[in-house]
């Protein structure tokens, strides 16, 4: 029989007068793949803190089994860059070289790259070196809190294949609905303070919740019927002697009627991007075009014509170049040679990874958004916009110097996407968005009628809205001529020959 290794009771974690954890209870059992779902903000982090004792709860207890193997991804890089890999592992662990490098393959982290300079290395592959030292303290139970971003597709597969494979329990946060549905078994929803554990796949958990409002919104309807019956009564015979006790135990009967509160269910996030006028015609042309650095070349002879309307994935490994090339797209790097021309009078914007770093710290979110929003756009549409990037009524007041990385992310987005560009840029704009915004972003943009070339890793994301792939890697930009499932079984396949060649 299965045993508890994880129990939370009646957790209690406020900010100010905000309680993300209102008296939660859950408790996690041996070999339990739970994954984690709720709101922006809702305490999902919050609550993996807690239980690697990152923070503390206000109230409640988190107790631990004494058979309990507690392991963590870092958020904080714990090597130094000019260290190889091989030298990391062994210093952070105390393990063997000979067990390191076994746990480390399993994350293609082989041959020279173990003797590499981390510093060297592609963000993806630094993930994997994090993963291969966490997973070498040989944990019974993990918590992974966002593991999925920035990573590269090879590297979330990789992810992926591992964790379909692992003999423990975990927890995972992630608002990439596809990592979920491979790797989860349960799902916790964390909303309003509580937390829903529930036995099965995320998909089944999210029709389950929409059963269930259905009914609420059902009984809610015969509680207002019974009430306005009551109530009609009331009103025709309240000054009636003979009916007043009658009409006061009427009164009574309606204050003990109580609708059920519906709360804020997944699935209800509405984007609505201001629309742009539909043209036709090449929208961007590259001719001999060479991408990079002054120190360093990244990709060359790259020949692409892309027409208008189209909705492109820029795919490839993390290091290879496909924030280089939007850059480049975007004007901001100038090419290394050759040449790209946009379509006449086609006006282009552009979400980089950290654009909201240049925010003004003094700036309100809603002064932002009026101050990006393109003419003709309507204080209704901006306050829509806002609201479906949970900045909802006075959250529009806040002043950007106190928000988060996160909630900073989303002002961007959303001032990018009021601006009416007939070209947009987006790298990586899913990172720091909950899935349900991120599924209603892809809804949004899928009709959207100008051009997008997007980076994203999220597959649900891409399968939404791409219309065309391009990929780089190898020192080459070029089209992929599949879908992107295509695109995905062939890494896959590829991948899991590599890591077990046997089969």
């Amino acid at each position: 029989m299965a045993k508890a290794l994880l129990q939370l009771n009646n957790l209690y974690k406020s900010y100010g007068a905000q309680a993300v954890l209102d008296g939660a209870v859950a408790s996690f059992m041996e070999n339990q793949k739970v994954g984690v779902i709720g709101r922006n903000g809702a305490g999902k982090s919050t609550l993996c803190k807690i239980i690697t004792g990152h923070e503390e709860a206000d109230a409640g207890a988190v107790v631990k089994s004494q058979n309990l193997r507690l392991s963590y991804l870092e958020q904080h890089d714990p090597y130094t860059l000019d260290e190889t890999v091989m030298a990391f592992l062994t210093r952070y662990t105390g393990k063997a070289e000979w067990r390191c490098g076994e746990v480390a393959g399993q994350f293609q982290l082989k041959n020279e790259i173990l003797k590499t300079a981390i510093g060297e290395l592609s963000g993806g592959y630094r993930t994997r070196v994090k993963l291969a030292s966490m997973l070498l303290a040989d944990p019974n139970f993990l918590i992974l809190d966002e593991p999925t971003n920035y990573l590269d597709l090879k590297t979330l597969i990789l992810l992926e294949d591992f964790l379909q494979e692992y003999h423990g329990a975990f927890l995972i946060v992630s608002h990439d609905r596809e990592f979920l549905k491979k790797t989860c078994e349960d799902t916790l929803e964390i909303e309003n303070g509580d937390m829903t554990l529930y036995p099965g796949p995320v998909e089944e958990y999210l029709i389950f919740k929409e059963e269930q409002k259905a009914q609420i919104l059902s009984t809610n309807r015969n509680i207002e019927a019974k009430k306005k019956q009551l109530q009609a009564f009331v009103d025709r015979f309240h000054a009636k002697a003979s009916k007043a006790s009658q009409a006061r135990s009427k009164m009574k009967q309606i204050e003990k009627l109580k609708t059920i509160e519906v709360g804020h269910p997944l699935g209800n996030v509405h984007i609505k991007i201001p629309g742009v006028e539909k043209r036709g015609g090449i929208a961007v042309r590259c001719e001999n075009l060479s991408i990079g650095y002054p120190e360093k070349t990244v990709a060359r002879k790259i020949n692409l014509e892309i027409e208008q309307g189209a909705r492109v994935a820029v795919l490839g490994d993390n290091g290879q170049g496909k924030t280089t090339f939007l850059r480049t797209l975007a004007g901001d790097l100038a090419p290394k040679s050759g040449d790209f021309h946009w379509g006449h009078h086609l006006k282009v914007g552009y979400y980089a990874q950290h654009v909201f770093s240049t925010l003004h710290p003094g700036q309100d979110v809603y002064t932002h958004l009026y101050e990006k929003a393109a003419a003709g756009v309507t204080r209704q549409e901006i306050m829509n916009l806002a609201g479906s990037f949970l900045f909802k009524g006075d959250d529009v007041k806040k002043m950007v110097g106190i928000l988060s990385g996160g909630e900073r992310a989303r002002v961007c987005l959303a001032g990018l996407l009021l601006s009416k560009c007939q070209v947009i840029l987006l790298d990586e704009p899913t990172n720091h968005l909950d899935f349900e915004t991120v599924e209603a972003l892809g809804r949004a943009l899928k009709s959207f009628s100008g051009t997008i070339f997007f980076v994203s890793h999220d597959r649900t994301f891409v399968n939404l809205v791409a219309t065309q792939i391009v990929e780089v890697g190898g020192g080459a930009v070029i089209r992929y001529p599949g879908s992107y499932e295509d695109y995905v079984y062939h890494l896959a396949n590829r991948l899991h020959h590599e890591v077990h060649p046997e089969l």
